[in-house]
């Protein structure tokens, strides 16, 4: 599998990840890596005002890797998306992103752990105020990542047992 050619630079909001190239909807950009930890350590481990950790399971936490899967930030209309595949976590893109287009995905795809929030600062016209846990988005937005592939599979099972 072809990982595309990432760059790191200083942003408005701080490091963010851009494309090196164009690349198509649906093409893989990386995989997300790091320490596995559950719902107790990543209490006590991650820093409220900067969280790298991304939820991968209901009990299950992903800490930080150190590359750039750790600087992707989030967006209200991401151009990428976190899939689930054979036990990996892979960011694929869910629009054509252009060459030195900066990399996002929504956070709230990922997140059913009622523990973190954060002010969004995206600035896209459709910004929720809030990034929260997947069943506090709008139920067009939930059903349209759904489509999409790009919800944890996790979250798909518990808003299937809620219905």
């Amino acid at each position: 599998m072809k990982q595309c050619h990432l760059v790191i630079r200083e942003s408005e909001k701080g490091k963010a990840v851009y494309a090196d190239a164009d690349i198509r909807k649906g093409e893989f950009v990386c995989e997300f890596t790091g320490p596995v930890c559950t719902m107790c350590e990543y209490k006590n481990m991650h820093d409220p005002l900067n969280n790298h950790y991304l939820q991968i399971d209901e009990d299950l936490f992903m800490g930080p890797s150190g590359n750039a899967d750790d600087l992707i930030n989030h967006s209200c209309n991401p151009n990428g998306g976190l899939v689930y595949r054979d036990g990996r976590i892979e960011f694929i893109a869910i629009r054509d992103i252009r060459k030195g287009e900066e990399l996002s995905f929504d956070y709230s795809t990922t997140m059913d752990e009622d523990c973190w929030e954060m002010d969004c600062l995206c600035g896209e016209e459709n910004c929720r105020g809030k990034v929260r846990d997947f069943k506090h988005l709008p139920r067009v937005l939930q059903e349209k990542y759904i489509a999409l592939g790009v919800v944890l599979p996790y979250i798909v099972k518990r808003i299937k047992t809620r219905s």
